[in-house]
């Protein structure tokens, strides 16, 4: 320990050394990357622009395309680079500030989630009271809060990472400085670490999505009691699009950070992340617009603006 190096910089190992493989990679992710910045533009451009999507729901979707955005922006060009052999090599302080940046918009987003599974909660279970208990500042403090306790336990997770010695080897075994990956890295026992990450999950994962599925059970006892087939399908379709984002990001969250050694295995440590960096981002606005009839009409809305706008 007393002979060690700083380490002023880190190199990305990211995926197979295969050229092929690596520009089929770079083209796969270009096009997961451009749906992502696109559709989660037109989805917060819609909710901006139409008047009709003011309302609590949209609100809370419109902060989640904000999140989808930055995250992939915080980890997917740099990979994007190293896929064209653009350079592996990252500095200490870019590492430092992907971790940061990962954590805060990762558990910004697991507590917007929850937020958003009360408000179908109240608009199912409590109709007629919905936009007196999903008033704007009852909106306004959920979405502070959200981004309150991302930063704030995001910068601790980050501080405590960054603070340990990390002497060498300097490869990062993934395709961005996640932070385990990072971990194994340092000179130090890292169990302190180790335990936070697990408290910080239990906290950020496992009561909010017990909350959630709380929520979905009282909204199951209620829609078991809708006798139209309209009512069924308009109550499903609208709690189905939160379901799946639901299911997809905690599943691969609780897996890759909860479960036993399952973030010991680099690939698929490497395959869980492409979710939360790539996937997940891409396809929230797609299964938030194509169920959505609101968002649709928005769009077609937005279209026939435009539409006019040329033709005078």
């Amino acid at each position: 320990m007393q002979n060690q190096t700083a380490v002023t910089e880190f190199i990305l190992l990211g995926f197979s050394s295969n050229p092929v493989l690596r520009v089929s990679l770079f083209v796969l992710f270009s096009v997961l990357y451009s749906a992502t910045l696109m559709g989660n533009a037109l989805v917060f451009a819609l909710i901006c622009l139409d008047y009709r999507l003011h309302s609590p729901m949209y609100f809370f979707l419109c902060h989640l395309s904000i999140v989808d955005i930055c995250y992939a922006s915080n980890n997917v060009p740099h990979m994007l680079g190293n896929l064209l052999g653009q350079g592996r090599t990252i500095s200490f302080a870019g590492c430092g500030t992907q971790i940061h940046l990962y954590l805060i918009f990762a558990l910004t987003e697991c507590v917007l989630l929850a937020a958003m599974s009360y408000d179908r909660y109240v608009a199912i279970c409590h109709p007629l009271r919905y936009f007196l208990i999903m008033n704007w500042r009852l909106c306004l403090t959920l979405t502070a809060v959200s981004w309150a306790f991302g930063f704030t336990f995001g910068t601790l997770q980050a501080s405590l990472a960054l603070q340990l010695p990390f002497c060498g080897p300097c490869n990062v075994d993934h395709f961005f400085c996640e932070i385990l990956a990072v971990l194994k890295l340092a000179c130090t026992d890292t169990t302190v670490n180790k335990v936070l990450i697990f408290a910080v999950c239990v906290c950020f994962l496992l009561f909010p999505l017990v909350l959630i599925l709380i929520s979905y059970l009282h909204i199951l006892a209620t829609v078991l009691h809708i006798q139209s087939v309209a009512g069924w399908h308009k109550t499903l379709s609208t709690c189905g699009s939160h379901l799946i984002v639901v299911g997809l990001f905690y599943g691969n969250a609780i897996f890759m950070y909860m479960v036993p050694g399952s973030g010991n295995a680099s690939g698929r440590e490497k395959v869980l992340s492409l979710f939360y960096s790539v996937i997940n981002p891409s396809l929230n606005p797609l299964i938030y617009t194509l169920r959505n009839k609101q968002v649709k009409e928005a769009l077609l809305n937005l279209q026939g603006r435009k539409r006019v706008f040329h033709s005078v």
